[in-house]
């Protein structure tokens, strides 16, 4: 079963076209990254996932039902918002209302796997310590399905760490993340799958590895002396650059045609370098 699917996903604030057919699908067991630069439509698709707002046409649905209004839907779902509003009382105050409501849930051993302080008020924690309670409030009652929008906003490395951790755990245990994240590197190292959103529609869905793929490599080659351009001119290579002995470029996909190339010619060095995520991303906004 799905976990969350949207079939043609439109949202307009006035005159804005937040979405315009959004289609995603997160499969249950997954860990889905949710990429996108501010404005792209992220957020707005995670609140209507979570019935925080309607749609104006198309359909969401959370393991398999409509969310709108189903209470019972959100008892399986943890949430983490980019922007956690939080009331001016202690954490422990707030965390353990929190679990009363959710079948008296102990919000103390993941408070205390977090460096949380329950006994601060809200008001006077930093932004990293409310990232913590934010964090614990999603996780504590072991939800199924995981939303969670810029999870390690302001925490440490180390904790960013812990996190990283505990949602393994977790989706060990059979869980589900839809995880939505300008840290590329977190999302590399997390999910099994990766959607990326331009202009309120999904525009790539595949998984991490396949995309690397896609990715390719930067070649540098060094030559006993200059080449014509021509010599690189193979399948799979791109964005050549030559200067004097030294030649720089993409390559997707095999490397055998642009070593069958250059094998003729006197190669001094090369040096080959898988590109990030991140390159691959930044493509899709040029």
């Amino acid at each position: 079963m799905l976990a969350i699917a949207t079939r043609g996903l439109v949202k307009h604030y006035g005159s804005v076209e937040a979405l315009r057919g959004l289609d995603l699908e997160v499969e249950s067991g997954s860990v889905t990254g949710f990429l996108g630069p501010n404005g792209a439509g992220k957020t707005t698709t995670i609140r209507l996932v979570l019935d925080l707002i309607r749609p104006t046409s198309g359909v969401v649905e959370v393991f398999g039902r409509s969310p709108r209004g189903a209470a019972d839907l959100r008892r399986r779902i943890g949430y983490l918002p980019g922007e956690p509003a939080l009331p001016d009382v202690t954490a422990g105050e707030y965390l353990g209302y929190l679990g009363r409501l959710r079948g008296r849930v102990d919000p103390g051993p993941l408070a205390a796997r977090f460096g949380l302080d329950l006994s601060r008020s809200m008001a006077t924690l930093s932004r990293g310590n409310k990232q913590k309670v934010a964090l614990v409030q999603a996780f504590m009652h072991e939800p199924e399905l995981y939303v969670l929008d810029e999870p390690t906003s302001g925490l440490d490395p180390l904790l960013q760490q812990e996190f990283r951790a505990l949602v393994r755990e977790r989706v060990a245990d059979g869980a589900t993340v839809f995880l939505s994240s300008h840290v590329l590197a977190e999302v590399e190292t997390l999910t099994t799958r990766v959607a990326i959103v331009r202009a309120g529609v999904v525009v790539d869905v595949d998984d991490v590895d396949t995309l690397r793929r896609r990715a390719g490599q930067e070649v540098e080659i060094t030559f006993a002396a200059p080449v014509p351009a021509d010599v690189l001119a193979v399948p799979g290579v791109t964005d050549v650059e030559v200067t004097g002995t030294t030649a720089r470029l993409l390559l997707h996909g095999e490397a055998d045609p642009l070593l069958r190339a250059v094998t003729p010619w006197h190669v001094v060095h090369l040096r080959a370098q898988d590109r990030e995520l991140e390159d691959l991303f930044m493509e899709f906004y040029r």
